[in-house]
């Protein structure tokens, strides 16, 4: 990757891959894009206001600035897509096609998210495989294998550099929830500062797997840096960090705030859609076609995030 091209850079994924591609790759060589400006006031003469959905202007964006990779993020997540699912297909499948044919006309490298959600309520639950069946039973997850494979189709009849992950759910200390199952595992960090307790709208021993943001931006560069040659699964690579239940966030928040406590209170749609979900995803074809690996597991992340909202809440948390 010289140049690159991200799409949904103001989502969760977006707005911190955007800071550590341009530090890794430098500031002149990362355009970010999104359907809005940021919110924290951070547009620069590299980010434009770019809809997916109008293929034009996406061609002629990627065209102007000549990059040579598109990442493309922009998406309505697992609960959003459940409220309004005909919008989310619209988007979801719509702009990945259009980002798809960017791609093929320019002879970009590409890269989209796939995730958990692309499993079903028959796939195994544990140790998930690479290659099993998936029939999932959200709008989210359908768009998420459709997309898979759509992917795969541009790399085998147009010879387009296609890569993907399937995310487990993501944990982020910068970027608020936005509409996603697993939110509870960020929004849980907030109040447990903010006001030492928590309602969960997951019931007690939903497990999913979980991965902090650092190694999830890790596994993108990661991959797109891989060599061509080795990868035989590309679109999309399971890849995890830790498999963890409500309560086992609220214990280790414990070990930190030991009046913190949490209550439940189960949203029947979104706990639907954990049910659906693997417990634990084997990614053993992404370690060894490509290397991957993580750095945060359940105990290591807490105890950053909680400092590090402690300092953007401007609370006097002492670990």
């Amino acid at each position: 990757m010289k140049k690159i091209l991200v799409t949904g850079a103001c989502g969760q994924i977006g707005s911190e891959l955007v800071i550590k591609l341009r530090e890794l790759y430098g500031e002149n060589n990362v355009v970010a894009t999104d359907i809005k400006k940021p919110q924290d006031g951070s547009e620069d003469s590299l980010f434009e206001i770019v809809d997916v959905m109008d293929e034009k202007h996406l061609y002629e964006t990627a065209k102007k600035h000549q990059v040579d990779t598109m990442l493309h993020l922009a998406a309505i997540l697992s609960f959003k897509a459940e409220e309004t699912p005909r919008l989310a297909w619209r988007l979801n499948m719509g702009g990945l096609v259009n980002a798809l044919e960017v791609a093929r006309e320019l002879n970009l490298k590409f890269f989209t998210p796939s995730s958990i959600g692309a499993f079903g309520p028959k796939t195994p639950k544990e140790n998930t495989p690479q290659e099993t069946l998936q029939r999932p039973t959200t709008m989210y997850g359908i768009n998420k294998v459709a997309g898979e494979l759509l992917a795969d189709y541009y790399f085998e009849r147009y010879g387009v550099d296609t890569r993907s992950v399937r995310y487990p759910g993501l944990i982020s200390s910068k970027t608020l929830p936005g509409g996603g199952t697993t939110d509870y595992a960020v929004e849980i960090f907030y109040e447990a500062l903010k006001n030492k307790k928590y309602k969960c709208y997951i019931a007690e021993g939903t497990y999913m797997d979980m991965m902090y943001l650092p190694d999830a931006l890790q596994a993108v560069i990661d991959l797109m840096e891989a060599d061509p040659d080795k990868l035989i699964h590309r679109n999309a690579f399971n890849i995890t960090a830790f498999s963890a239940a409500p309560e086992d966030f609220a214990k280790v928040i414990e070990q930190h705030i030991p009046d913190f406590q949490m209550t439940y209170e189960v949203d029947p749609v979104r706990q639907r859609i954990a049910d659906s979900w693997p417990n634990r995803l084997d990614a053993t074809a992404a370690r060894e076609e490509w290397g991957f690996k993580y750095n945060y597991d359940l105990e290591k992340m807490a105890k950053e995030m909680l400092e590090l909202l402690s300092n953007k809440l401007g609370l006097n948390y002492v670990s």
